[in-house]
């Protein structure tokens, strides 16, 4: 997929070629598509027809070919959500998928409909919230690497460092002075996919819903920068969907785990330098082998750059006790004090640098993670903001209601934007985030998106993961295509035992409304009915991956 922006574009469309123009630069080239070769050109102004249909849009996202041929897509409307260090933060709207064919009648309706199939997935991952863009800033990297970065890397275009990306920003006030803070969230392109069909990582090393999440504060021309990662547990492990609330994990005993695993510390290493691991499973039940695994993998490795902890968030948690969470806080307190943060000064000079970051995970790397991160980057800003003179000595974050208020809801919208990617609902546990505590409101809402969560993972996330697949070019579709994998053929047991279920328990309902002669025919008739409802219901959990929304695209072998 390619993705290239303007501030201002011009859609100049003929039956042979698109024109598109940057209005506002005063430039005179333009871009010029063949609808036919789909060979991509510089042309001029004066090349543009003056029989051209002409449209405003913001951007272009990039092409990609379908069934029908390829298609162009291109940002409609744009919502400006911010600034940042003076520049425009733009979040994408609305899109279009314009065909370089003038027709499909040249498709079968099979084709049609695949072809129909394919451009909802492009559809489903376009309304998915989170495609932020700068036209003149690279928001895809944090302020320490664009500092350090060579004079070749400077000169890459933005379509070279391209990231997904979540924004937020606020202007805020203490003590009188203004200053501005954002929270930025880059989720990988690299094993990209939903909650239960995309874990672990990958033989590159790249882990599953892996997010780099930078905090940045700016105050009379100086700017600091704190960095933290999560990740999935990165080593070989799947928990494909059964129809079961929780699927048991599964570690893969058919591979080397611990070169996968190398290679991604060592590219963590590499980016971010030490490493310090905050386990946050559970240490009993069926995350225990997944804790145990991980903590044997580090001392396996041997690498003095990577700490490993271990704190079972649930257990430390339990019964409301989040005042816990200030444990693990204290704990690393010592090690984020050494790796400190990015510091510039108002003249431009580099006065700090960050030396290691923090490398969260629960299982899903959602709801205990977020929390975590909150806690970790308010003290780091606590440090950053009386360096950059807004707090005095001895003043407290916690002390300044407004602030404080912008900083937690600003954390829980960074939950939800990172969860509706990858679990399809907003995140758990963001009353704690938001309040400081946990209420039994937050216990309710969590327990209706956990609902959701399970209907979405069992009964529409092969669909979700077919879509980032398609997507991401991980699945490419061949031109007039006769044979995609959409029209896989369902087991037998799909339509039948469902069908039975519904159909014996109604029939035991009916017999309790409608008595018999006696109760012993009544109670015979209920239980037969009855126990053919129970045994079809366990036979269904029993072949439970017969029944989920299963991807189609990319084989499952491939994902894990």
């Amino acid at each position: 997929t390619v993705s290239t922006y303007q501030s201002d574009v011009c859609l100049h469309t003929t039956a042979e070629k698109f024109y598109i123009e940057a209005c506002d630069d005063g430039a005179g080239d333009v871009l010029a598509i063949d609808r036919v070769s789909t060979e991509v050109t510089l042309a001029v102004r004066k090349d543009i027809p003056p029989s051209a249909v002409t449209r405003p849009m913001c951007g272009i996202m990039g092409t990609i070919r379908l069934v029908a041929g390829m298609y162009l897509i291109v940002i409609t409307k744009k919502k400006k959500v911010g600034d940042l260090l003076g520049h425009a933060i733009w979040k994408a709207t609305d899109f279009d998928i314009v065909s370089y064919k003038k027709t499909v009648l040249h498709l079968t309706d099979t084709q049609m409909q695949d072809n129909k199939a394919f451009l909802s997935m492009i559809n489903s991952v376009l309304n998915t919230d989170g495609f932020f863009f700068a036209t003149d800033y690279d928001l895809t990297h944090t302020l320490q690497r664009l500092a350090n970065t060579s004079p070749e890397f400077q000169e890459m275009t933005l379509l070279e460092r391209v990231r997904e990306i979540s924004f937020l920003s606020s202007s805020c006030c203490i003590n009188g002075k203004i200053f501005d803070w954002n929270i930025i969230s880059r989720r990988s392109c690299f094993r990209a996919g939903v909650r239960y069909y995309i874990r672990g990582i990958d033989s590159e090393g790249h882990a599953a819903n892996f997010v780099e999440t930078e905090q940045i504060v700016q105050y009379n021309g100086a700017k600091a920068s704190f960095v933290q990662t999560r990740g999935s547990i990165p080593f070989y492990w799947s928990q494909r969907p059964n129809l079961k609330y929780k699927p048991k994990p599964q570690i893969s005993k058919s591979v080397n785990h611990l070169d996968g695993f190398q290679r991604h510390f060592d590219s963590q290493i590499i980016t971010y330098g030490k490493q310090v691991i905050l386990n946050l499973v559970n240490q009993k039940g069926s995350e225990k082998p997944l804790e145990q695994a991980f903590a044997k993998m580090v001392d396996s490795l041997g690498n003095g750059m990577i700490k490993y902890v271990a704190f079972d968030f649930h257990k430390e948690c339990s019964r409301m006790r989040w005042h816990r969470l200030q444990i693990l806080v204290d704990m690393v307190a010592e090690i984020q004090n050494e790796f400190g943060y990015f510091l510039v000064d108002s003249d431009g000079t580099v006065q700090l640098q960050q030396d290691g970051t923090f490398r969260s995970n629960c299982m899903d790397c959602l709801d205990r993670t977020n929390v975590i991160q909150s806690l970790l980057a308010r003290r780091s800003l606590q440090s950053q903001l009386e360096r950059i003179g807004v707090l005095h000595v001895g003043q407290r974050i916690e002390e300044q209601a407004d602030f404080e208020k912008i900083y937690k809801n600003a954390w829980a919208d960074n939950a939800n934007a990172c969860a509706k990617q990858y679990a399809g609902t907003g995140a758990l546990k963001t009353d704690f985030t938001r309040t400081g505590k946990r209420t039994q409101w937050g216990l309710l809402m969590d327990g209706w998106n956990s609902m959701i969560r399970y209907y979405k993972n069992n009964f529409s996330d092969g669909f979700r993961q077919d879509s980032i697949d398609l997507f991401l070019g991980n699945y490419a579709v061949e031109e007039a295509d006769m044979n995609t994998p959409l029209h896989e053929p369902k087991d037998w047991k799909f339509l039948t035992l469902p069908i039975i279920m519904v159909v014996a328990f109604s029939m035991c309902i009916i017999c309790l409304l409608m008595a018999g002669d006696t109760w012993t025919e009544t109670l015979a008739y209920v239980l037969f009915w009855g126990s053919a409802s129970v045994v079809t219901a366990g036979v269904i959990l029993f072949n439970g991956r017969d029944f989920v929304d299963a991807p189609k695209l990319v084989q499952k072998e491939k994902m894990d």
